[in-house]
């Protein structure tokens, strides 16, 4: 997918978007790590782990799409203020493929961001191939609470 062109708000987004993200036990235990990032997008990977398939030993649903939340939620968290924090409203996700390769990109880009609502689309390849998932997504800006970011 083409990388949006963006003005971040918050000129250290990326420090805190690796923070933030760093929190998050759940990327931590699917093994999901930060490998590049910008103003309104994201890129993830991870690699495909037996503990998180279904029945038929692929990657299960409820994994990618927690992958996919993440990158899309990111992405709409790096145009945010500083004092912002990210909450995500809805998604619909498509699965077009079943997940069973050894390794995965999973991508999150700003479609519109507004100064309550972003919308992003998202996306899961393996290492080779097509999409195997792609989610779109809406993205809260939530300040003035007591909501961590």
């Amino acid at each position: 997918m083409d990388h949006p062109t963006f003005k971040a708000a918050d000129p250290q987004y990326e420090a805190r978007v690796r923070a933030s993200f760093g929190r998050q036990e759940m990327m931590r235990t699917l093994g999901v790590r930060i490998t590049s990032l910008g103003p309104g997008w994201i890129e993830l990977e991870f690699d495909h782990d037996e503990r998180f398939t279904q029945q038929h030993g692929f990657l299960h649903a409820g994994a990618i799409a927690a992958v996919l939340d993440s990158a899309c939620g990111y992405a709409a968290f790096s145009l945010m203020p500083d004092d912002a924090a990210v909450l995500t409203v809805e998604y619909k996700i498509n699965l077009l493929k079943p997940a069973s390769h050894d390794r995965y990109k999973a991508t999150g880009i700003v479609v519109r961001s507004g100064r309550t609502l972003t919308v992003c689309r998202g996306q899961i390849e393996p290492d080779s191939g097509e999409p195997i998932a792609i989610m779109t997504g809406t993205l809260a800006t939530v300040t003035g609470t007591s909501i961590q970011h």
